[in-house]
């Protein structure tokens, strides 16, 4: 259902360019209009592979399809947003007459500078953001305890083994006495690859590994994945908490925005929280949500991701209107909250306006 809504939208918006495209100076004196046909057609058939073959299938062919019908979405969605913004300026075109089809033009060197950018920014490492944050009853002997999390890494076909290496050989240079996994571990449509839990199995970290699941585990199957990753070696914080040293705890939740956990209803972040040790607290959850609730429970601290930060500009606009804890370091009811923009990207390879990142936490003990 998703797939066939999102390509109407998509054949709409590409009805729509070649409509605009079809005014714009330079184009009608450089090439027949007729010549727009078999462009939008390409552009068209890209995403279509990419998302029903590509998307579903496996091999080299099935990943070079996914790629670059995925970034054709991302190249249409901004030129979209950008001729959209000229044409309401303009009003189609009723206010300047003169000026209005060089506007549009303007307006497609525009979109195509930005997909460029987005397109670099999507393809170079995710940044090490670095964060210090006092927590409450964290003993004096585990001041400077380094944690370093991950997000939304997506690995499948478009984001697999090589960059999935060079992420670890990133973590392991920080040197973390904790690495989290904070869900969207795997793209979720078919198993985990081999090549890509091999080099996950290089994540280490004296106090462990965790990780919980995300929207993404759950389109597969997500106990496979989970046993997958605690095969691996690594710890899962399923509603649950963990002591990993006296006077450290380590709690979370499996996926708040699934269908399945909406039906269940209760209250998942009381519950992985309750009956807990006295000591620092850090809550992992995928997506931001309940971070009233956690910190209404004594949360020292909570990581989430999810959100991508929006990952292309506008969006952020509209995944603010469903997480408000969006991207970046937030107070809830005194319980600090980091919401990261995720070390991968999901559909476009591309990232407008800032690169991925991979969270670099020192936990420090309240004097």
């Amino acid at each position: 259902m998703f797939g066939t809504v999102l390509l109407t939208i998509y054949t709409l918006i590409l009805v729509y360019l070649l409509w605009r495209a079809a005014s714009v100076p330079f184009v009608v004196r450089t090439i027949p209009r007729w010549c727009l046909i078999p462009v939008g057609v390409f552009l068209w058939a890209a995403f279509y592979l990419g998302r029903v073959f590509g998307h579903g299938d496996e091999g080299t062919l099935a990943a070079v399809m996914e790629y670059v019908g995925m970034n054709c979405l991302g190249i249409v969605f901004l030129t979209f947003v950008v001729m959209l913004a000229v044409d309401l300026v303009t009003v189609f075109g009723l206010l300047l007459p003169r000026w209005a089809p060089s506007l549009r033009g303007w307006a497609l060197l525009l979109s195509a500078f930005l997909a460029i950018f987005a397109l670099i920014q999507g393809h170079r490492a995710p940044a090490v953001i670095r964060y210090e944050v006092q927590l409450n009853d964290l003993p004096a002997e585990l001041d400077g305890t380094v944690l370093v999390a991950l997000s939304d890494t997506h690995l499948g076909k478009i984001l697999g083994e090589r960059w999935l290496e060079a992420r670890t050989q990133q973590v392991s240079a920080l040197s973390p006495d904790i690495v989290a996994l904070v869900g969207d571990i795997f793209e979720g449509h078919g198993g985990p690859q081999d090549g890509a839990l091999a080099t996950l199995k290089r994540l280490s970290a004296p106090l462990g590994v965790w990780f919980v699941s995300g929207n993404h585990e759950g389109y597969g199957n997500r106990q496979a994945n989970g046993e997958v990753l605690e095969r691996a070696g690594f710890n899962r914080l399923d509603d649950v908490w963990k002591e990993v040293r006296p006077g450290l705890v380590l709690a979370g939740v499996s996926d708040l925005t699934s269908h399945r956990r909406r039906q269940k209803g209760g209250d998942p972040v009381g519950a992985a929280l309750s009956g807990r040790p006295q000591g620092g607290t850090v809550f992992f959850s995928h997506s931001p949500l309940q971070a009233e609730r956690a910190a209404e429970v004594g949360t020292g601290l909570m990581i989430s991701g999810h959100t991508h930060g929006g990952q292309i500009w506008p969006f952020n606009y509209l995944v603010q209107r469903r997480y408000p804890l969006v991207a970046g370091l937030y107070d809830v009811d005194g319980m600090p909250v980091i919401v990261t923009r995720g070390a991968g990207t999901w559909g476009p390879r591309m990232r407008l306006w800032r690169r991925g990142e991979i969270l670099h936490v020192t936990l420090l003990a309240k004097p």
